[in-house]
């Protein structure tokens, strides 16, 4: 048992602690096992630049989605404190709300402690004093089990004024969301924990300078968090080497879908898609094949069977003209109608905006209504040449923030590899009539 143990913790650093029978790891049990081992070692004997410096050199990127350099992103916060008595912020944005994606909800209620020590640690290096976990509202039984996390943490000594003799004062709070999409994007969780609409702001000034009620503020996702502690107790040649390509260490990555094993598993940067989807997934269901399918997300562009074999990491399927998202899969299978899939996938979308600027509060819903009269066999000739025109006027720059050209991501693809399956919605009779009135 030992040994297993110590070979997991080697190569899976999310996840070895993670009981056989799914139960939460509580504080006791995740001191046994080298729990915040890494907290005390960062407290003691290394400085907030420091830590920070070891977590550029790691690699390590946001998992969120975006992949921006998360040791980057720590040292745009101001230097020192002006004073003692200045809050600065570190927020966990754990407001999971992107479509068949459930890896931080899988953290938080298996592991909640090392989420724990790697907010310690990350607000240590960005000398935060105050920190708060932004949790989906829906994820009660992750309310339940961070609220006793923090409880415990508190008892320990972990949280609180002159933590272990060191002098750092850290305090933490869980907040629920409302059910939002758009407090994934942070700065619109900013004016949630604020009491305000949840619309995005912006930028700049940047919440490093100007966040949380106007002081340095730093966001980083629930997944990127929990990497910090084997980081800082195994070194950046380790984390590195658990790689097998230029994105550094271990990822949660899965497949959902009809396939015969869904789930997620800690799997390496730079494994195939074919390797998941076969070797962990299973395959498709009897009886199914795959059509296309998804790499991280609703908001992903959706990619084909010829694809399976690119490597799992943020460059490589930027390259292929989708992105690595959340690195949760879906699986397409050959009897789903792409039409009524995307029309589904627009429908939440367009609910979701924040309604802030015009393209992205009038054209979703537009694209929605084109969506339904395809699926309906009711569309017009000119639908599917106005769907591409929503696609660029919803694209990258032409909108506040980045809601509408994730939500177009699936349409133009599916249009781009399925177009024949949007043809087939165009009502045959204003089909015939105006070919009708081109030969008169």
């Amino acid at each position: 048992m030992n040994n297993k143990i110590i070979r997991l913790e080697e190569t899976h650093p999310l996840t070895w602690r993670i009981r056989d029978d799914k139960k939460t790891v509580w504080m006791e049990e995740y001191c046994n096992k080298n729990g915040y081992v890494a907290f005390k070692k960062a407290i003691s004997h290394k400085t907030p630049k420091e830590i920070i410096n070891l977590v550029k050199e790691s690699g390590l990127k946001g998992r969120g989605g975006a992949g921006f350099l998360t040791g980057l992103k720590w040292s745009l916060m101001p230097d020192k404190l002006i004073n003692k008595k200045e809050y600065r912020y570190l927020l966990c944005n754990a407001d999971e709300m992107e479509p068949g994606t459930y890896k931080d909800r899988f953290l938080i209620e298996q592991m909640p402690h090392q989420l724990i020590e790697g907010i310690l640690l990350s607000a240590f290096a960005v000398q935060a004093n105050r920190g708060y976990i932004f949790l989906r509202g829906e994820y009660i039984k992750g309310e339940y089990i961070l609220n006793k996390a923090i409880r415990e943490a508190n008892n320990f000594g972990y949280i609180g004024s002159n933590i272990l003799n060191s002098g750092f004062h850290f305090d933490l709070f869980l907040h629920t969301g409302a059910g939002r999409y758009i407090c994934g994007e942070e700065t619109a969780l900013i004016n949630s924990l604020e009491g305000r609409r949840a619309n995005p702001r912006f930028k700049p000034p940047f919440p490093a300078t100007f966040g949380l009620w106007g002081k340095p503020t730093c966001v980083n996702n629930v997944e990127t968090l929990s990497n910090i502690p084997s980081i800082i107790l195994n070194g950046t040649d380790w984390y590195k080497r658990l790689s097998q390509s230029s994105d550094t260490g271990t990822k949660l990555m899965g497949f959902s879908g009809k396939v015969n094993n869904p789930g997620l598993w800690e799997l390496p940067f730079g494994i195939t898609a074919r390797e998941i989807l076969e070797d962990y997934a299973l395959g498709m269901k009897s009886g199914l094949s795959l059509k296309a399918w998804q790499p991280g997300g609703a908001g992903t562009d959706f990619l084909t069977p010829e694809h399976l074999d690119l490597s799992m990491n943020f460059d490589t399927l930027l390259k292929a003209g989708s992105r690595l998202g959340t690195a949760l899969s879906m699986a397409i299978d050959n009897q789903t109608n792409m039409v009524s899939l995307v029309y589904n996938i627009e429908k939440f979308f367009a609910r979701e905006s924040c309604g802030l600027c015009t393209p992205c509060r009038e054209g979703l819903p537009w694209i929605v209504k084109i969506l339904h009269s395809l699926k309906n066999k009711k569309g017009q000739n000119n639908d599917i040449r106005d769907l591409e025109n929503l696609c660029i006027s919803l694209g990258p720059g032409k909108t506040f923030c980045a809601h509408a050209p994730g939500a177009i991501e699936p349409l133009q693809s599916a249009m781009k590899y399925f177009r024949s399956e949007f043809e087939n919605g165009i009502n045959i009779e204003t089909k015939d009539l105006n070919e009708n009135i081109i030969g008169i």
